[in-house]
């Protein structure tokens, strides 16, 4: 189980994809975070999220990104972070598949979501890539093994 979950091949590009992800989501989470009360009372207010759910939400948008940057787990952070992506699509359903580049719609489209879904995807299926602490874990795990 150990080995399937930190298993990565020493590839540059998913390290590349890995740190994309987590640049790029984790300043949504700091948002959140540092916005707590309100953006939960969003959640749970307009989008009727529970709040355990809102919670959750919040959380893994600040932490996993974070962890996917050090490439700790990152099939697991992947994961969690696709589900949120899923998850905030029917949201976003209604704005059209682009972003609000102009103002001139009533919120964002679902592009960014998608594109987030896809490079997971990829981290799930490859794994962090190189310089991850996976690799590093793993490594060690298979010496003290040997």
């Amino acid at each position: 189980m150990k080995e399937k979950l930190f298993a990565t091949k020493s590839s540059l590009t998913f390290f590349i994809l890995r740190l994309s992800l987590g640049i790029v989501i984790w300043p949504h989470g700091y948002q959140k975070i540092t916005g707590f009360s309100k953006v939960m009372h969003h959640l749970v207010n307009d989008y009727q999220l529970p709040w355990l759910i809102a919670f959750f939400v919040v959380l893994i948008e600040f932490v996993t990104p974070l962890l996917l940057l050090v490439g700790f787990a990152s099939r697991i952070m992947a994961v969690l972070l696709a589900v949120v992506m899923i998850g905030a699509i029917p949201y976003h359903w209604d704005n059209g598949f682009f972003m609000n580049w102009f103002g001139n719609q009533a919120g964002e489209g679902f592009e960014y979501h998608l594109l987030a879904i896809g490079i997971a995807t990829a981290i799930v299926l490859e794994g962090g890539g190189k310089y991850s602490l996976d690799r590093k874990i793993l490594n060690k795990s298979q010496k003290v093994l040997a």
